[in-house]
């Protein structure tokens, strides 16, 4: 008998190896959030006790960890009668677990600045607003993550988030334990946003410090987790959060959004050429609302040409290095629609113009790899 819940206790806590908590992404057994497990097999049907400790008592994803827990203990031990309780981690369990995720450290870092950090940072920046940088942004992380990449976004436009409806995160709020905060987890991608901390869309109204230490704060007190990409939505302009990005990101490269008109592009060149002053890189150019394709697959060019070809040549010139453009992306009624309805276009709507620009787009920055020069690697010999 002992032999028998042995070797049944053994697949229970092989099946809760592979549940993962939905917002750490990580183990719930790793995170040490699996406080009881026990088989009793002298009794018909078998018994299956399992305490799971939350981190904390409003947890807002306990639902779903408890359902997957008794999936999972429900096929490991077919037929078998679950007992599942769940408790709340203790202070001391939750600073334990708050150290492992900032990988042994004790108090708040910036995750990105790190020498072992592995994670490609792209701040979407644009000269004026209006030119669809969010929507870009938005697109670009979900089209990253339906391509199997570990996606974060960072709504850095305090006063014009948007990020929340773009992806379909209205109304969620991050999970707090303690000092850290957890990203809302949607699009299958890592999302922070100010919105997520004002109530019935209040306006915010800061000054340079307030929005430097906010900014600070989503670097060092979000978890996020190892990550593939982060994507940052910048405010227009070179203002107080640019310059914070800059200097608290130095590694993270600039993807310039404008529209094709002189006027807009004049003023993204004044963003892009930051870079000059930051010692940031500029990784492409991004056009948006170019010709509209018409129902008899003529083109209509609403805002002009060549705005975008024209920019990556003046930012080549300006920087010293190409700056190439990625993609010109039509003007597309569904862009707007899916947006609102926080769906974006290039999972939704795959095949329409606007999504097949933006995949483009997106598979040009999948094939840019998380680069392994000049880091140590965890090797033992």
């Amino acid at each position: 008998m002992a032999t028998r819940e042995t070797e049944l206790l053994e697949r229970a806590q092989d099946a809760l190896s592979r549940v993962i908590d939905p917002e750490l992404r990580k183990p719930l057994t790793e995170l040490g959030m699996v406080e009881h497990l026990s088989v009793d097999a002298s009794q018909d049907p078998v018994v299956v006790d399992c305490t799971v400790a939350l981190t904390i008592a409003a947890c807002p994803r306990k639902d779903d960890i408890a359902a997957d827990v008794q999936q999972a203990l429900s096929t490991a031990v077919p037929g078998a009668q679950i007992n599942l309780a769940q408790s709340v981690m203790t202070p001391a369990q939750r600073e334990k677990l708050k150290e492992q995720l900032r990988g042994g450290k004790n108090k708040p870092t910036n995750p990105f600045t790190q020498e072992d950090t592995l994670t490609k940072i792209y701040a979407v920046v644009s000269g004026k607003g209006g030119v669809g940088k969010s929507s870009v942004t938005a697109n670009l992380a979900a089209g990253l993550a339906a391509r199997g990449l570990s996606v974060g976004v960072i709504d850095a436009d305090v006063f014009g988030f948007s990020q929340p409806r773009l992806l379909g995160a209205l109304g969620e709020v991050p999970t707090r334990m303690d000092e850290m905060i957890l990203p809302v987890v949607v699009q299958d991608l890592k999302l922070i946003s100010i919105g997520m901390f004002v109530q019935d869309n209040a306006p915010v109204a800061w000054r340079g410090p307030m929005l430097s230490r906010a900014i600070r704060q989503f670097f060092t007190d979000v978890y996020f987790g190892d990550l593939d990409v982060l994507l940052l939505d910048l405010p227009p302009g070179t203002g107080d959060i640019a310059i914070t990005v800059a200097q608290e990101l130095p590694a993270a490269e600039l993807l310039v959004v404008t529209t094709p008109q002189q006027a807009a592009t004049e003023v993204a060149e004044r963003a892009g050429s930051l870079a000059t002053m930051t010692g940031q890189r500029v990784s492409g150019v991004i056009e948006n609302m170019s010709a509209m394709v018409m129902p008899d697959g003529s083109t209509l060019e609403i805002f002009g040409s060549g705005g975008g070809a024209s920019l990556a040549e003046k930012l080549s010139a300006t920087l010293g290095y190409e700056v190439p453009l990625l993609g010109s992306i039509p003007v597309d009624p569904l862009l707007g629609s899916t947006g609102d309805a926080g769906d974006p276009i290039v999972t939704s709507a795959p095949q329409s113009v606007g999504a097949q620009a933006l995949n483009a787009i997106v598979d040009q920055l999948a094939q840019r790899k998380r680069g392994l020069a000049g880091k140590s690697l965890p090797l033992s010999f």
